[in-house]
């Protein structure tokens, strides 16, 4: 072979390289939530893009197979012929022949390791992690086609690689995880929107992670904080009670500072004038729901909204009752403080209300 052709073959492997490292990125790096909507419009090259990525194992076995033999082809032909091309002119200089031979094998040395780690290596890798969903459009099914016809070699390759993995005890996966922890979802939200990305000036998304993570516990209102009735109270006390606090809604409490249910306004409003100093009757009473101090928050308001109660009594594994969850805080803890213009929700989170003529 002349050594003009093995320049020729140098810009032939070269490519190839660059294919099969831009091709592994690019399967690496997609994401399938881009690509499985042009996948279910029809789009081919979406569906086979889906498949390497469904195939990752594969996949990389295929291409670190055509980075290799790539990298061995121009070991053996293109450096050689480089070498031969700038070790011969130099000889025919006067040059001494040792001399030229080094120069020759040191110049085609950097020549061809700059072109390869430039072009063959970090261009196409860039290219595919910059534009991962584009890139796996384009390089996906060429390179499925190749890993269809050298199947048999990269078969057992990766068969090869699987059991010393498990022989490492880690358990090998043909899929790159598309699924994120928690603390990788706020860490992806906090970044989004600080790079403008991603608008959350209501705080809409960091909440909804954080409340993810909070338990019953963390937003429940303490017994000894909470505002309570007596069982017997009648509606003309609740009303003097909503008047003083603000609040719509009270748990009731039997002589013994038990719970037993909670009232809301609505429930008073109806009674007829002639009972309005009457206790209130127990049919109007609504029941609590019983949660576990260390049930998450969304556990909880999905037990809360299968029962239909805004309060829920958090009862420990004794039997004792550490507080109250009000639904509102619920709600509160995901979008944000609600206020109003008659509730100071520092209320209920502390501050005694004071009653000059208490409802008790």
């Amino acid at each position: 072979m002349s050594d003009w052709a093995g320049l020729a073959w140098l810009v032939v492997l070269l490519a190839g390289n660059a294919f099969f490292v831009g091709g592994e990125f690019a399967v690496m790096s997609a994401r399938r939530s881009q690509i499985e909507p042009l996948a279910e419009a029809g789009n081919k090259r979406a569906r086979t893009a889906l498949y390497a990525m469904e195939r990752v194992s594969l996949m990389l076995a295929c291409c670190q197979l055509g980075i290799t033999v790539c990298s061995l082809l121009i070991l053996n032909i293109s450096e050689p012929a480089l070498h031969h091309i700038v070790s011969g002119p130099l000889e025919h200089l006067g040059v001494p022949a040792e001399v030229a031979d080094v120069s020759g094998f040191l110049t085609a040395l950097v020549v061809v390791t700059f072109l390869h780690v430039v072009f063959g290596e970090m261009v196409p890798k860039n290219m595919s992690v910059s534009a991962a969903d584009r890139a796996v459009l384009l390089l996906a099914p060429p390179l499925v086609f190749v890993s269809r016809v050298v199947k048999p070699v990269i078969a057992t390759l990766n068969w090869s690689a699987n059991h010393v993995l498990k022989l490492m005890g880690i358990e090998p996966k043909d899929e790159v995880s598309s699924t994120f922890t928690l603390d990788e979802l706020q860490s992806i939200v906090a970044e989004s929107t600080k790079e403008g990305t991603v608008a959350d000036q209501t705080g809409l998304l960091s909440g909804a992670l954080e409340f993810s993570a909070k338990r019953t516990a963390d937003v429940m209102v303490p017994l000894h904080e909470l505002v309570t009735l007596p069982e017997d109270v009648s509606p003309a006390e609740v009303e003097k009670a909503v008047a003083r606090t603000g609040f719509s809604r009270f748990a009731l409490t039997e002589d013994d500072g038990v719970l037993n249910g909670y009232l809301h306004i609505k429930d008073v409003l109806s009674i007829p004038g002639s009972r309005y100093n009457e206790p209130v009757p127990v049919t109007r009473v609504r029941s609590l729901a019983n949660l576990r101090p260390e049930i998450e928050i969304d556990d909880a308001l999905a037990a809360m909204q299968r029962t239909g109660s805004h309060l829920a009594r958090v009862v420990d594994a004794g039997g004792r009752t550490l507080g109250v969850l009000f639904l509102e805080d619920v709600i509160e803890e995901l979008v944000g403080e609600i206020r109003d213009t008659t509730q100071d929700r520092r209320q209920r989170r502390g501050d005694r209300v004071d009653f000059s003529e208490p409802p008790r």
